[in-house]
């Protein structure tokens, strides 16, 4: 059986902890390999090399991290099938999914190619009468991530290509259901040329998480997950005097105005709640239907639920794969069972889907509810699977009010040939990324991800221009230089520019 090891210092290593867990095929079932269980000693084994790689690195040239990041971008795009295949292997999702979030993945490398122009300081001449003053930012140090298992190829490229662009080294704690992407991303690290030490890899669990949390010699943590996770993160990383990036869970609305082209909106609607399986944190989980829309909806909706091909992550066809666990499709089927005893209509039931040849995947159909209410277990939990709820609403104003009231606030699309409804709607709903006829509104790299409310704790969203931010901090210079026989006169109040 592969043991999958940690990567520390531009080499694998079994580490000090002789704990593993498993690693399964999720369209199989079956065990394919054990991984490292990181303890408390090698994190700090990972730390110790990544201080040291951070003296040298710190003084690199913005010439040479540019140099790395496009030498590591063209990588890849050439190794961009065989991570895809990784990623499916471990995570249950297609190869072309997987192939999705790498090109997602791929823009943050691309946006931290041209750091050299985002990080220029500012300058501003004579503020007072011979003095200057200008600004520029500088890293942090050792700076860690805490990833999770939907996303373990594209999350990462979030934190560390700008984390490491702006002359940090970094740790990365990845999922241990989907651990080897990291590996092989920190090959390519070393194959683009980037110093050993300036990338680490330390695979596990709760142990590894709290060490991270905790280390004195981490000076930032990002993490994405569940809010409660989020939550924990947040408090005991910031309580260490850390900076903390944590993104949480959510719950997406989809609302459909009667003006909406209905086939259009159920089209892409389907692929927002059941891509991945619904194991995105930008998936579609809630449709809004907004008074004669509803019917028509769930029409086209079923239809295409119906339609939805679903088998192994590498089988031709396939668009949506298993669940990551057995555990994961035992809730979410258990879910289903739950909404139809609360007073839900199931459409389409999807429990119980059984692929022929693999019997024993962790396999679950789409399934599509109808007249669910907020009161329901299947609105208010964050199900994180191929379940897609239908409220249905009299107005948009009332749509938007439902939205507000939920906990959480990640990501809302409204589907609408109205612009005066569109305006209304992004203007009036608390939630930190919106599409307008877009299901699934991830932000380009250039801007930064986060949402509101109990999905983001704290106040910093990754990637973009936050990203920059919260991976580097300023320094203001306040500059004279008299002339050798100028006499200065000097006071003892408060300086002031004059």
């Amino acid at each position: 059986m592969k043991t999958i090891e940690h990567w520390i210092n531009g080499s694998l290593t079994a580490g000090a902890s002789s704990q593993t867990a498993p690693v399964f095929n999720p369209a199989t079932g079956q065990e394919q390999a054990r991984v490292a269980l990181g303890s408390a000693a090698d994190v700090d084994t990972a730390v110790t090399a990544a201080s040291t790689a951070f003296e040298t690195w710190s003084e690199s040239s913005l010439t040479q991290r540019t140099q790395v990041m496009f030498a590591f971008r063209r990588l890849l795009v050439d190794h961009e099938e065989e991570l895809g295949r990784i990623v499916s292997a471990e995570h249950g999702k297609t190869v072309d999914d997987a192939r999705g979030e790498i090109t997602r993945g791929r823009e943050v490398v691309e946006f931290a190619c041209g750091l050299g122009d985002v990080l220029k300081g500012s300058f501003s001449d004579q503020v007072s009468r011979g003095i200057d003053v200008h600004d520029f930012r500088q890293p942090l140090g050792v700076v860690a991530g805490i990833t999770p298992f939907n996303f373990p190829a594209m999350v990462p490229l979030w934190m560390h290509p700008i984390a490491i662009a702006t002359g940090n080294t970094f740790i990365l704690k990845p999922s241990e259901r989907d651990p080897s992407a990291a590996n092989f991303v920190a090959e390519l690290y070393r194959k683009a040329g980037l110093p050993d030490g300036v990338f680490n890899v330390v695979h596990g669990g709760k142990e590894a998480v709290d060490a991270i949390l905790t280390h004195p010699g981490i000076e930032a943590v990002s993490f994405v997950g569940s809010t409660p996770i989020a939550k924990y993160v947040h408090e005991t990383a910031t309580a260490h005097g850390k900076r903390v990036q944590a993104l949480g869970g959510a719950k997406n609305h989809a609302v459909v105005l009667p003006d909406a082209d209905i086939e259009f909106a159920a089209n892409h609607i389907a692929a927002g709640a059941y891509g991945s399986a619904g194991e995105r944190c930008m998936a579609l989980s809630v449709a809004v239907a907004v008074a004669d829309a509803a019917d028509a909806l769930v029409e086209v909706l079923e239809r295409k639920t119906r339609e939805v091909k679903v088998g192994p992550g590498n089988a031709p066809g396939t668009e949506m794969g298993p669940l990551v666990t057995r555990a994961a499709q035992e809730r979410v089927e258990g879910a289903v069972a739950t909404a139809h005893a609360q007073g839900a209509t199931v459409v389409v039931d999807g429990r119980g889907l059984k692929i022929d040849g693999h019997e024993e995947g962790f396999f679950t159909g789409p399934s599509l509810l109808d007249h669910v209410t907020t009161r329901m277990d299947a609105y208010k939990e964050e199900l994180f699977g191929p379940v897609l709820a239908i409220v249905r609403a009299d107005s948009l104003d009332q749509a938007i009010g439902l939205i507000n009231a939920n906990p959480y606030g990640n990501g809302t699309a409204l589907f609408t040939g109205s612009g005066e409804a569109a305006r209304r709607f992004q203007r009036n709903v608390k939630i930190g990324m919106i599409g307008i006829n877009v299901p699934v509104p991830v932000p380009m790299s250039y801007y930064s991800f986060g949402g509101w409310k109990d999905s983001l704790i704290g106040d910093s969203p990754v990637h973009g221009p936050e990203g920059i931010r919260f991976y580097t901090r300023p320094k203001v210079v306040t500059t004279r230089w008299p002339q050798p026989t100028q006499q200065l006169s000097v006071g003892f109040d408060f300086p002031t520019s004059s």
